[in-house]
Parts: structure tokens; C-alpha cells; sequence
């Protein structure tokens, strides 16, 4: 991936303000500014990144013949023409089904730096992650078996396989969806916040300071930090009930803990929660210092955090629509039932 070049910002002065030093200490980490820095972050020692894989897993995220019907692909939850999500309160998925527990399809972008995938966590990495999806019954109801037969079937996909991993390669379920899992780790949307973090003073004006500041201040960064401002398990409902907790059945992993969105691209995201309950970005941030905080936060409070929020929409990878090997006589049809 090529880290998009800073234009606006060449002439400003590389120093570390105050605000920036605040920043760190409470865990706010920047996406580099490096392209070998990042590659560095995203990469997998076991799977490395490659220009043919992130190809090929691509035209996989795309196909829609991985899912028992063949309409559904993991774009389709996963929108990369918006926010890496599908913009709706409940993920809908085969048989036009409603996820049952109306949990929310988080973005994908950036996932690559969650440290826990899924609501509940139960998976640490995208190469675990990016097979739950296919195989379960209310998002592709796909089986390892119709997954391998239909990649197996296209000798494009065969070929290309053996170009990325070696004519030895065994296109099984798992080298497939290592596959789309390293496509995805490419998904990394560096923003003016990162800028101003990396040493560019000018990337953020005034008021988006202080809503950085505002938002280190009232405690927000003790859950949403790191590089991802999330991704990792927490606790919920830690001062008062959610609004919406009747909301679907999740009540979290096994000790009640959930996992903490990203707020990059968070504008891009809505609705919010787990559920899916709450549509207003203003909203969901008094909602969040009221149940985890403790706090009531003042109308003026909330705008300056939401004015920090905004600073966090990222430079997308640019995405041509990639073009689809061919069915074959062999390709599994598809099946809606």
C-alpha cells in the first residue's frame, strides 16, 4: 500500500506539541507515516504480505459465489465503497435474515489493528476471523466444502493460487481465507489525525484540538486507544444501563466483556453499539459518557468531541472493482434455500 503522500502539509515544521505528547501517554498511537513502518505493523510473519495474495484475496472478498447463495460476498457486509460496513442497525444476510442476536457488522477497515475480532472477541486475528462469516448460517451459510470447490473449479483462480504460493499449494479453506484476510490487512486508512500525531502541528485546526483534548480529558481514551482508538475488551454498561440494551440478546464474551469499536471513519459508521441502537453521532457520545464515564456531558462538551471524531475519516485505499474469474461447468450453483 502506498502511504498517501502529506501535499497540504509539506511546508509545516515536524515538532511534537504538548497536545501531541498528551496524546501518547494516553495511548493514542498513529498510523506511520512510513510505508515500510506500516507494512511492518499490518504484516503477518506467517502469511507475509505479497502484491499477488492482496490481488487475489481481493477478487475473493469480491466473489460472491463463496456464499451458498452466490449473491452475498463479504463486501456486501463489509462495504468498501462507504465505511467498511453496510450501514444498517442488524447485519442481513443469507435468506435476507437478520443477524438473530441484531448485532451490528463493524467496519473492516482498519481491523487489522483490533486486537480481538468479533463482538465477543473469541477470535484474535483476521485470518481466524475471515472464516466465521463464510460458514455461518445467518451471514454466507457456506460450508469449508462448497468454499473449495468453487475456487477449485475456476482455473483462473487455480493459477493465480500457485502464483502467489507456489505450485505446490494446496487451495483449501484455509489458504482461501488466509487469503482474503491478507487483502484485508491492507485495509488501513491513515487521517489528519495521524498527521498531527506524526509531527505535522497544522493537520488539525483549533477547535479539532480541542476536541482532541476534550476527548483525552472526560476519559474517552481509556477504552478507545491504541492505534485502532478500540479493538480491544471491555467492560460495558460500567456507570448505568444502555439505552437500547433490550436490544437483541448479546450480552458479551464469558465475562460479560465487549469488544470496543474504532472510532476511525466513524462519521461513515452509523448506527451505533453493538446493536445498532443509536444513529446520532452526537448521541452515541453522551450515551458513552453517561454509561462509561459516569458523567453527564455538556451539550458543548459533546460537539467538541464529535469535531475531534470527524478529524479521524481516513485516506482509503484506492479501489477499482476487480474482474471475476469465470464459472465452470464444476462451479457450485447457487442455492438460496
Amino acid at each position: 500500500m502506498k502511504v498517501i503522500a502529506l501535499s497540504a502539509l509539506a511546508t509545516a515544521t515536524l515538532m511534537a506539541s504538548p497536545l501531541v505528547e498528551s496524546a501518547k501517554q494516553a495511548g493514542l498511537v498513529a498510523i506511520p507515516e512510513s510505508e515500510s513502518a506500516l507494512l511492518k505493523m499490518i504484516d503477518n510473519p506467517n502469511n507475509p504480505i505479497t502484491k499477488k495474495k492482496v490481488a487475489l484475496g481481493k477478487q475473493l472478498y469480491f466473489d460472491p459465489r463463496l456464499s451458498k447463495s452466490g449473491i452475498i460476498s463479504c463486501n456486501t457486509c463489509h462495504n468498501l465503497a462507504e465505511g467498511g460496513d453496510d450501514g444498517v442497525p442488524a447485519a442481513i444476510g443469507h435468506n435476507w435474515a437478520m443477524n438473530p442476536h441484531h448485532l451490528n457488522s463493524p467496519t473492516v477497515y482498519n481491523s487489522v489493528f483490533f486486537e480481538s475480532q468479533f463482538w465477543d472477541g473469541r477470535d484474535p486475528d483476521l485470518e481466524k476471523q475471515a472464516q466465521g462469516p463464510i460458514q455461518a448460517h445467518p451471514e454466507m451459510a457456506a460450508t469449508k466444502e462448497h468454499v473449495e470447490q468453487t475456487v477449485n473449479s475456476m482455473p483462473e483462480y487455480v493459477k493465480a493460487f500457485k502464483k502467489a504460493y507456489g505450485k505446490d499449494v494446496n487451495v483449501d479453506f484455509k489458504t482461501i481465507t488466509e487469503t482474503i484476510a491478507t487483502f484485508e490487512r491492507m485495509l488501513v486508512t491513515p487521517s489528519r489525525f495521524d498527521d498531527f500525531l506524526n509531527g505535522y502541528p497544522n493537520a488539525l485546526n483549533k477547535a479539532e484540538q480541542e476536541g482532541l483534548k476534550t476527548f483525552i480529558d472526560k476519559g474517552c481514551a481509556t477504552c478507545h486507544t491504541g492505534v485502532a482508538l478500540g479493538g480491544s475488551m471491555q467492560a460495558f454498561e460500567i456507570t448505568a444501563k444502555y439505552k437500547h440494551a433490550g436490544l437483541g440478546d448479546f450480552k458479551g464474551n464469558k465475562d460479560g466483556l465487549v469488544k470496543v469499536p474504532t472510532l476511525r471513519n466513524i462519521t461513515q459508521t452509523a448506527p451505533y453499539f453493538h446493536n445498532g441502537g443509536i444513529w446520532s453521532l452526537k448521541e452515541s457520545i453522551a450515551e458513552m459518557g453517561r454509561t462509561q464515564l459516569g458523567i453527564t456531558l455538556s451539550d458543548k462538551e459533546v460537539a467538541s468531541i464529535e469535531t475531534f471524531l470527524k478529524t479521524l475519516d481516513g485516506r482509503k485505499p484506492q479501489m477499482v472493482f476487480p474482474q471475476l474469474p469465470a464459472s465452470t461447468d464444476t462451479t457450485p450453483k447457487p442455492n438460496a434455500n
